[in-house]
C-alpha cells in the first residue's frame, strides 16, 4: 500500500439516535470514504477513531470488521488498514490481455523479462506433449495497467510453429502477433485456476509481499487440434476476482429468450 495522509473524518455520531452506534460509526466512516477517499489510502488509527465518535474500540472494531468484510476495507498485517483498491472482474475467455484492458478503458503496458528460445523442460514439454528439450520459445512477461502491476505471464509456444519470431523485437500484443505473422487465431483453449502465494521473486516484480495470495491460471490455447500457446498467469488477488457465467445443460443461454417468455 502506498503511504499517503490518512482519511480525514469528520463526520459525526448523532447522540439523539437510538440505533446501534457500531452502524452509526459504519455509516459514518462509509460516507467519508465515499464523499473524498482514495484507494490506498489509510485510515486513522483506532485510537484516534475511538476518541473522535466516543466509542469503545470493540464498537469501532465491529463497524470496521463490517466494511472490511463489504470490501470497502482491507487491513494489512503490521502495517494498518487502508480504503481497499476496486477489484477487476476476471472473466475467462480466449482473448489477450492487450484486448481485455482496453476493453476496460485502461492503458496495457508490458515490461518483457524473456524473449528466448530455450529447450523445453520435463514440465513444459509434458503439458506441451513434446518431447523434452523440443526448441520452444519462452516469453516471460510483467503486465501492467494504468502503470500498476497486474499480473506475471510466461507463455511457451512450439518454436516449429513461429519461424523467425524472435528476429523481431518482443510484440506488445502475442495474440495479435500470432495473427498477424502467422495467421493463428485461437479457437479454444482450457483452463486451471488454482491459488497460490507469491515467491521473492514474483512478489518483487508484483509489488506484493512474498506469500501474498495470487490467483494462478494455467492455460492450453490450440488452434485447431494443435496446441500453439501454454501460459502461467499469476494474478494479484488484491486486483482481480473471479467473474464465471453459469448455465444449466441444455438450457438457452440468456440472448435466445425473448420479452414474452417472461
Amino acid at each position: 500500500m502506498p503511504h499517503s495522509r490518512p482519511l480525514v473524518v469528520r463526520a459525526a455520531l448523532d447522540p439523539s439516535s437510538n440505533g446501534s452506534k457500531y452502524l452509526q460509526v459504519k455509516s459514518a466512516l462509509k460516507q467519508e470514504i465515499d464523499s473524498h477517499g482514495r484507494p490506498g489510502q489509510p485510515i486513522p488509527s483506532e485510537r484516534d477513531l475511538t476518541t473522535h465518535f466516543g466509542v469503545a474500540r470493540m464498537t469501532l472494531r465491529h463497524a470496521i470488521d463490517t466494511l472490511v468484510e463489504e470490501g470497502v476495507l482491507e487491513r494489512v498485517v503490521g502495517v494498518g488498514t487502508f480504503i481497499a483498491r476496486p477489484k477487476m472482474d476476471l472473466q475467462v475467455k480466449l482473448t489477450s490481455y492487450t484486448e481485455e484492458m482496453q476493453r476496460r478503458g485502461m492503458v496495457p503496458a508490458a515490461r518483457v523479462l524473456r524473449f528466448e528460445e530455450v529447450p523445453a523442460t520435463v514440465a513444459v514439454a509434458r503439458e506441451m506433449e513434446l518431447d523434452e528439450g523440443t526448441p520452444v520459445i519462452r516469453f516471460r512477461r510483467l503486465l501492467l495497467a494504468d502503470g500498476q502491476p497486474m499480473s506475471l505471464d510466461e507463455n511457451y509456444l512450439p518454436s516449429a510453429r513461429v519461424p523467425g519470431f524472435l528476429d523481431e523485437p518482443a510484440p506488445t500484443s502475442l495474440y495479435s502477433c500470432l495473427n498477424e505473422r502467422y495467421g493463428l487465431v485461437m479457437e479454444w483453449g482450457e483452463d486451471q485456476i488454482e491459488a497460490s502465494a507469491a515467491s521473492p521473486a514474483d512478489a518483487q516484480h508484483l509489488g506484493v509481499d512474498a506469500g501474498s495470495p495470487l490467483l494462478r491460471i494455467q492455460r492450453h490455447a490450440y488452434v485447431r487440434q494443435n496446441l500453439v500457446d501454454y501460459s502461467i498467469s499469476l494474478y494479484r488477488a488484491d486486483r482481480y476476482k473471479l467473474w464465471v457465467p453459469l448455465q444449466r445443460p441444455g438450457a438457452r443461454p440468456p440472448r435466445a429468450y425473448d420479452e414474452d417468455d417472461f
